[in-house]
């Protein structure tokens, strides 16, 4: 009996602008409460596979502020911070790939 998947993925695109208001699309992957602020981790995003395959693919790493009232993703001016909220979000996300691709290999099994 064949068994036919159906991946109804549809990413959260965002669009950000740079302090030069240049636009560029980004798909949010996770996000983060630390120390009482939220983070949010991001790749950039391309409609074209083959742009995707020559992106270098950095990880984009932004926090929350509040501007007006309205939640905001803005820069991490603070390199420490920076470092140490990206390397959480890499852990995080290779520990949830890992477990992932094993889940997957059991089931070609």
């Amino acid at each position: 009996m064949s068994e036919e998947m159906d991946f109804d993925y549809t990413p959260d695109i965002y669009t950000l602008v740079d302090e030069e208001g240049n636009e560029q699309q980004f798909e949010l992957l996770d996000v983060m409460e630390l120390d009482g602020n939220r983070y949010f981790a991001l790749l950039p995003y391309f409609e074209d596979a083959e742009e995707a395959l020559n992106s270098d693919g950095d990880l984009v790493v932004l926090k929350a502020e509040m501007v007006d009232g309205e939640e905001l993703m803005a820069s991490i001016d603070d390199d420490e911070e920076y470092d140490r909220v990206g390397n959480l979000f890499l852990e995080k996300l290779a520990s949830m790939y890992e477990d992932e691709m094993e889940e997957i290999e059991g089931n070609l099994q």
